[in-house]
């Protein structure tokens, strides 16, 4: 999915700084660091930067060195900084408060899973994707996120639950939409949070 957003940006001419934070070993502290195997299309695109950091067995979802890195990228003059976190639970959502949008991935056949999710990850969302939705269970996955956000009280953001496959390049297009609404909403709700 972060590819398929990166190819996104870079079709609107943007530049992009890539943030890929890896679980590292409890074991012996390393880390796989392969994102940017996984990402190599980019790997000859100088508007493109792509960067691994392990955990270090730090929670949250990120490392402690991710809100200088953000800042590095942002001195680099990277239009677009995306942060591809460790997978998160309640307590690992840091991300949240150093992304302007903080996208939550889901995908099918969680089953009761989705239903157990920790609150703090669907409190810390500003929308939801579902990717793998040509999976059978994917409309179940997407009609519980969309119930538990159906009672958005008026004037605030209400999160869109998207579904996606990104192996094939499907709802990129649809996402990339809803990132722009929400940094719409952000720009017209910031003086009323300050």
């Amino acid at each position: 999915l972060t590819d398929c957003l990166i190819a996104r940006a870079r079709r609107d001419g943007k530049s992009v700084g890539v943030l890929a934070v890896d679980p590292s070993s409890p074991i012996s502290g390393g880390a796989i660091l392969g994102d940017r195997i996984r990402m190599n299309r980019f790997a000859l695109d100088d508007a493109v930067f792509i960067r691994s950091l392990a955990s270090r067995g730090h929670f949250g979802g990120i490392t402690p060195a991710t809100r200088g890195a953000i800042r590095v990228m942002d001195a680099m003059g990277k239009d677009v900084i995306l942060v591809e976190t460790v997978g998160v639970g309640q307590d690992e959502v840091d991300i949240a408060r150093l992304a302007h949008t903080t996208i939550v991935v889901a995908v099918p056949g969680l089953g009761d899973d989705v239903q157990a999710m920790k609150a703090g990850i669907l409190e810390v969302g500003d929308l939801f994707v579902v990717n793998k939705a040509d999976r059978p269970d994917a409309d179940e996955t997407v009609g519980y996120l969309q119930n538990v956000f159906r009672r958005t009280p008026a004037g605030e953001w209400r999160r869109p639950v998207l579904k996606a496959q990104a192996l094939h390049h499907k709802g990129i297009d649809e996402i990339w939409q809803a990132i722009a609404e929400h940094a719409v909403y952000r720009h017209s709700a910031a003086p009323a949070l300050k």
